[in-house]
């Protein structure tokens, strides 16, 4: 059985063109891609009221061509953001992304859980209750509208942000309670400096929790660095990937695995970090 592996397209040099960037991942052998269309395609306009079918078609068109299909649709805004105004408008573009995600021959539109702060910096009311009331409020309305569309909205937890914990998601999963929400596993985004040292427990919890509702595994690595977690390509950090692939083989086959922090230079030596683990366990 091999490993699905897929890579964020904006981790490839020289962006811009969707056919080169289905080139580069079709070299390196991906079945997949997370497209963040500003992103990715920076001078193709993507803000709100700019999505077409004929946009998703001609993407999804180029990208088939080399045999490359669209995992996640990235969307990645605040929905907690402190403006009012800028949450709502975050919030319409998101639906938009669900409204043609279809077209994109994909299913998954994917989201981190914001701050209250407007850089997406720390705040420790991101972990009160008064805020992740905000978060089921916004959650509640992006799954109202995928509901819709036969579409699933992708919530990926952060230390940092408003979901910080596999115990934090499985409250959201409960709160908002429809199979349109599912999770986008990365585990290094719930590794901070104070529990680094408990990462296997992590692991282990997020999946006997949320199992179930995985439908995405994001793949980066992370080093301590002056008393710090700092994010580094896959294979060169300290995540228990023996641990992990071991349980995602046996729980999720087939689940699609996404490179993440990799730039285009440390893909190759990634990839094979990870295909050799994943056939020796």
């Amino acid at each position: 059985m091999n490993l699905n592996l897929g890579v964020r397209a904006h981790d490839f040099k020289k962006l811009d063109n969707i056919e080169t960037i289905a080139q580069k991942a079709a070299e390196k052998k991906f079945s997949a891609i997370q497209l963040a269309l500003a992103k990715s395609l920076p001078s193709l306009n993507s803000e709100l009221g700019a999505l077409s079918p004929g946009m998703a078609n001609y993407i999804t068109k180029v990208l088939n061509k080399h045999n490359i299909d669209v995992a996640v649709l990235g969307c990645y805004i605040n929905p907690v953001h402190p403006d009012e105004n800028k949450r709502r408008k975050a919030l319409d573009r998101f639906k938009e992304h669900i409204r043609f995600a279809r077209d994109f021959n994909c299913s998954i539109v994917g989201t981190e859980t914001g701050s209250l702060n407007a850089d997406l910096s720390f705040n420790p009311e991101n972990h009160g209750e008064q805020t992740f009331t905000e978060i089921v409020k916004s959650i509640s309305e992006l799954v109202e509208e995928a509901e819709k569309f036969g579409v699933i909205v992708g919530v990926e937890a952060v230390t940092k942000y408003t979901i910080h914990t596999p115990q934090r998601m499985k409250r959201l999963l409960d709160a908002v309670a429809s199979n349109n929400l599912q999770v986008i596993f990365d585990p290094a985004n719930l590794i901070d400096i104070n529990n680094y040292k408990n990462q296997d427990q992590i692991i282990m919890e997020a999946l006997d929790l949320l199992e179930d509702r995985i439908v995405i595994v994001h793949a980066k690595d992370f080093i301590v660095s002056n008393n710090s977690i700092k994010m580094v390509p896959v294979g060169k950090g300290l995540l228990n990937y023996k641990l992990l692939l071991k349980e995602i083989k046996q729980r999720k086959p087939f689940i699609n695995v996404l490179l993440e922090n990799t730039k285009e230079d440390f893909m190759d030596e990634s990839i094979h970090f990870l295909n050799t683990i994943y056939e020796s366990v």
